[in-house]
């Protein structure tokens, strides 16, 4: 039997693929989005009491009452936004899992969607599953600014859902007041959604505020709010996210939630809500990753690479442009090869496989890894 494939354009991820040629070459891998050091051995130590303390088994449907306690009392004093631990917050097994599962709440057969690309991998297939229809906006290196009176031609009255990315994966951009001014005129007296994700919320440098959905009221009404534990606190392999939504919105997100994990891993909820506790095991996060930021951008620039900006997340975009025509792609395994280093294509994150010569490096590294990457990327 060959079943018929619901996703026929869709393969393997850039993210296995580069991840695998770098393990397959013996490259630093700068391609996929985790940290080659450890998390907080007080984290894990938390993890070992509750299991010791019996969070063994099934935690409840929405996350432990601890757990989305703590995510509600951070998000009230972060952004002034007031959810209920009951109806508006549910841990999920991780932010990919959160962002499929209010498109699968939400989007019905040829509902649109506006997709701002280059776009996180996963919105486009899970939009596509529900038979949806995916509204690309392209945007343009350097600054990857939204054009918002672009925006407004894309909707139409089928439009169900805008979904936004700040900081954005893979460009490092984030949105601005003027961004939430123009979004707010377009959804006004609409019945269009919002799905934000919002999974480097912390990772934002120069000063630079986050412009969460949860701060602006009009736009909070109609949003899901997506996160990830393991963004914040390094354990991306431990998948443990949640989503913020009003009561409405929130109760049918739980309805698909409970068949496609019911609950997400006990002893971890567990042990993130006592470590939540400690205000600054979150708060110190942007001046950390500021300081990775700033020094690979320092050894970056003794490089060929242009610098592209880069104002939130744990990336780095370069482009290459100005000395090579070759597909990025291309490009990419070339210097996994030759030179050791693996990065992400930045087409992969168009549907078009738009190729601005772009590659995206991951600097959430050990210093000496950032440095012996820069030192393999000068012989370039």
């Amino acid at each position: 039997m060959i079943p018929v494939s619901k996703l026929p354009q869709t393969g393997t991820t850039i993210f296995t693929t580069m991840s695998a040629l770098a393990n397959e070459v013996g490259a630093i891998n700068l391609s996929q989005g985790f940290p080659d050091y450890d998390c907080d051995p007080e984290l894990v130590s938390l993890v070992s009491q509750a299991m010791q303390n019996g969070y063994n088994q099934y935690a409840p449907m929405a996350g432990l009452q601890q757990l989305r306690e703590q995510v509600a009392y951070k998000t009230e004093k972060l952004y002034g936004a007031v959810y209920h631990p009951e109806s508006e917050v549910t841990i999920t097994s991780g932010g990919t899992q959160a962002v499929f599962t209010a498109i699968c709440a939400s989007i019905h057969p040829n509902d649109e969607v506006i997709v701002f690309e280059p776009a996180y991998d996963c919105y486009a297939p899970a939009i596509k599953l529900m038979g949806g229809t995916v509204k690309s906006l392209e945007l343009e290196p350097p600054d990857y600014r939204i054009a918002w009176d672009m925006v407004k031609r894309l909707v139409s009255n089928r439009t169900r859902m805008i979904i936004l990315n700040s900081p954005h994966n893979p460009t490092a951009t984030i949105l601005r007041k003027e961004d939430i001014d123009e979004l707010s005129t377009i959804v006004r007296n609409r019945d269009i959604l919002i799905l934000s994700d919002e999974v480097y919320e912390h990772l934002i440098f120069d000063g630079e505020e986050h412009h969460s959905m949860a701060r602006y009221p009009e736009l909070r009404q109609r949003s899901f709010i997506v996160a990830s534990f393991g963004k914040l606190f390094h354990t991306t392999g431990w998948k443990l996210g949640y989503c913020l939504a009003p009561a409405e919105l929130m109760h049918e997100f739980r309805k698909i939630h409970q068949y496609i994990v019911f609950s997400a891993n006990t002893p971890m909820q567990a042990a993130i809500a006592q470590y939540l506790k400690n205000e600054n095991s979150y708060m110190g996060l942007a001046g950390f990753f500021q300081q990775k930021r700033d020094t690979f951008r320092q050894g970056l620039a003794q490089t060929r690479f242009e610098l592209l900006p880069c104002s939130g997340s744990y990336f780095q975009s370069v482009s290459y442009k100005h000395f090579s025509d070759v597909k990025d792609t291309e490009f990419a395994i070339n210097i996994a090869r030759e030179l050791g280093v693996a990065s992400i294509p930045v087409s992969a994150f168009y549907t078009k496989g738009t190729d601005h010569h772009v590659l995206r490096f991951c600097f959430a590294k050990r210093q000496e890894t950032l440095d012996k990457a820069v030192e393999r990327l000068m012989k370039l």
